[in-house]
């Protein structure tokens, strides 16, 4: 879906609701970040496209209940972001406890997430107005279109 023009900050109109529904992940553009719109089990979701670790595009990702909270998996490494927070998580064991016990761990917010709201079954999104450095950030800018140009090629 192509960016028409709209004030900065937001909300941008996306898309009507049923059309949502039915592609479930949409890849837009709004002010120059390229953002993944996901619809999964009756919620709306936005996230940036590019997986933090290492650039792969988010777009078409298995959507998976991990430990309770709905994560994309990047296809690229298989790396699990939570859709409501963008928490990157793991499975691993703390080896003080007898017998170590595998468990799901979070590694915090890797992934930007963005608002999405309906009115009228519009859906629009408003992008995160959080200052503070978040690694899928990287990404967004021209150091990080470099570095998905390059693996893209491998």
């Amino acid at each position: 879906m192509e960016e028409k023009e709209q004030p900065k900050g937001g909300p941008h109109f996306v898309g009507k609701k049923d059309e949502l529904i039915e592609v479930k992940q949409s890849f837009i553009t709004l002010e120059g970040r390229d953002i993944l719109v996901i619809y999964h089990q009756g919620v709306f979701y936005a996230l940036d496209a590019y997986c933090y670790h290492a650039g792969g595009l988010l777009l078409n990702g298995d959507i998976e209940d991990i430990d309770g909270k709905m994560c994309i998996i990047c296809p690229k490494h298989k790396y699990k972001l939570s859709l409501a927070k963008g928490e990157c998580l793991y499975k691993g064991c703390n080896p003080k406890e007898k017998p170590p016990v595998p468990r799901w761990f979070s590694k915090g917010v890797k992934q930007r997430i963005h608002t999405v709201t309906e009115t009228n079954e519009d859906v629009y999104v408003k992008l995160s107005e959080d200052t503070s450095w978040i690694e899928s950030d990287f990404y967004q800018g021209e150091d990080g279109k470099v570095e998905r140009a390059k693996t893209e090629k491998e």
